[in-house]
């Protein structure tokens, strides 16, 4: 009796597990990227601590979270984003894969894109790099946020890390 109960059990558990269903592909990250949404298409987790995107607008009431769907000029991939909150914070820690000499400037590393090329869906971003023929993927997990990406050619491959992207940088002096 005992063995019956105990396997009728596992059934239910097992039936229970087959009837899941993947509920995640109907989820649409670009929605709320136009307009007046604010929100971003990029890779996070609930609860997560990064948020991974592309920054496509620098200022503005309508890029406040660091992307709009009606633009076609990617600056780069921060670490950080608010969504719906109708004003720009975070957006920090940016990375840009590029071909050729380092520069600071954002339009120059910059590049553009097209909506054909991009791809989101929970958990993950990826876009085509135009300018640069650069396929950038992102992903996070709670706490880390990876980058990869797949250069078509070795040759002066440069990835630049952006401190100061967005936000005014302040300075802290302590004297003792």
């Amino acid at each position: 009796m005992k063995n019956k109960i105990t396997c009728t059990f596992f059934l239910l558990i097992s039936f229970n597990l087959l009837a899941q269903k993947n509920y995640t592909r109907y989820v649409d990250p670009m929605i709320g990227t136009g307009g007046h949404g604010h929100t971003y298409p990029g890779a996070v987790l609930p609860h997560g601590m990064v948020q991974l995107s592309p920054d496509t607008r620098l200022d503005g009431w309508d890029g406040c979270s660091g992307y709009h769907y009606s633009d076609s000029y990617i600056y780069g991939f921060t670490h950080t984003h608010l969504s719906g909150t109708g004003c720009s914070d975070y957006g920090d820690i940016l990375l840009m894969p590029m071909n050729g000499t380092p520069s600071p400037d954002n339009k120059v590393y910059g590049s553009k894109f097209s909506h054909a090329n991009e791809k989101a869906s929970p958990g993950f971003y990826s876009v085509k790099l135009d300018d640069e023929n650069i396929l950038a993927e992102l992903t996070a997990t709670t706490r880390v946020g990876f980058h990869k990406y797949s250069f078509s050619s070795a040759d002066n491959a440069t990835v630049i890390l952006d401190l100061k992207h967005r936000d005014k940088c302040w300075r802290l002096l302590l004297r003792y």
